[in-house]
Formats: structure tokens, sequence, C-alpha cells
């Protein structure tokens, strides 16, 4: 499932993701139409005409995902993506760099302070489309949200296998991907984090063909990032 040009493609500044190596460590850049950083804590620069933002794995797990051993194969140009627990927009608005403005992010945030600041995230990116919702009420939200080739989740919940079998089930096409942060110490204590990956592994595999699960050390500790594609319906 993970393309094999990947690490070719992030070494060079001709697509949406580029990749350097700044005092002996990986750092992503997207390609921005926006005019101005996002914060005061985010590098701009220019290059080869275009606008560049620093894309950091310490404050992005799909950043730290990228820059790991195996990663996965970011969001691609025009493509649809449904992100679950967008909070106040920073992987957002990269990811909506990374999918153009032909692309769309549906960027779902319950919290009304967080999602004050992912508004005006959204007026930078006219792709992003923040949605006030519950994930757990996925129902509330079926009439705006199509069929999308991403389903994009960073839930710390001990139910959020379930929220993205839910989610696949109702808005991901055959043949697009979930791409999930699982945090292991939010599914409890009375089993050990290898444990409770297994049992989520399996839980996915009952509809999804499921990748080799990335940790994301050394950014975030006892975090996989999981890839999936949603299998083609049986006859």
């Amino acid at each position: 499932m993970e393309a094999p040009a990947v690490r070719n493609s992030l070494e060079d500044w001709s697509g949406p993701l580029a990749r350097e190596t700044l005092g002996g460590r990986p750092t992503l850049w997207t390609r921005t139409s926006a005019r101005s950083p996002l914060s005061p804590r985010e590098r701009f620069r220019f290059r080869n005409g275009c606008s560049w933002r620093s894309f950091e794995p310490a404050r992005s797990k799909l950043a730290a995902a990228l820059v790991g051993k195996a990663p996965p194969r970011p969001p691609q140009p025009n493509d649809m993506v449904l992100y679950l627990g967008a909070a106040t927009g920073t992987t957002a608005s990269h990811i909506a760099d990374l999918v153009g403005p032909r692309g769309i992010v549906y960027a779902v945030e319950k919290s009304p302070r967080a999602f004050a600041q992912l508004l005006g995230t959204a007026t930078l990116w006219p792709n992003i489309v923040p949605l006030l919702k519950d994930v757990r009420e996925s129902g509330s939200y079926l009439g705006w949200v199509p069929p999308v080739d991403i389903i994009y989740m960073d839930i710390p919940q001990p139910d959020q296998v379930r929220i993205a079998t839910e989610h696949v089930t109702r808005f991901l096409r055959t043949g697009g991907r979930l791409m999930m942060v699982l945090k292991l110490a939010s599914l409890g204590r009375e089993r050990s984090a290898q444990e409770h990956l297994h049992q989520c592994l399996a839980e996915l595999q009952r509809t999804l063909r499921v990748g080799e699960p990335s940790p994301l050390d050394p950014y975030y500790r006892r975090h996989a990032f999981i890839v999936a594609e949603l299998r083609e319906p049986q006859p």
C-alpha cells in the first residue's frame, strides 16, 4: 500500500511537498497559496517562485509519519479529505496545501474554542470546510460530506476504532484510504500497548486492508500511525 516513490518525491521542490535536512533533522515544507504564516512559530519561505510553509513533525502527527522510516503516501492534489478531530486546523491547513485548490478538506471539530480558531484558519485556506460537529454523531453531517478519498483521523478516545469503522462505512470511497493516528494510551490500562494495537488492527481488518503500523517516536510516544485501504465490496 505504501508508494515506493514517496521518499524521492520528498527530496525535490517540484511537487506540493518538499523535504530537506536542517541541522541533521528532516524538515518538510508544503507549497501554499497563503501569503503569510499561520502562526508566529511557523517558518515561511519563497523558492522556485512559490511560497512554502514548514511542516513540523513536532506539531503534526502526519508530518511525524512522513519523516519516519516507512512514510505513507501523503494526500494528493484534488483529493477529497474528511478530517476527524481537526482542532485548530494546523495539520488540516497543510493537507489543504497538499490537495490544492481543487481538493477539499472537510474538517470536523466539536470544541467551540478550537472551532473558533479553525474558522480563522479556513479564511486563509478556502478549501477547508469547517464543521462544528461531534464525530460520534456522523449522521449529523451526512448531507454535508460526499464520498471522500481519504479519512484522516486524530481522536484520542477509547472507541476511536469504532468511530473510524463507522466513518469508513459511510464516507470512504472504495479504494480510498483511512489515515489514522492511534493513541494507545487512550485505549485503557487493562491491556498492554501492544495488545491494544493487535486488537485494533484485527477490528480494522474486517473491512479494510491494513498496512504495517508505524510508530511516531521520537515525536509522539505510544502512538501508531495506521494506513488502511477500503476493500472492494464482495459480490
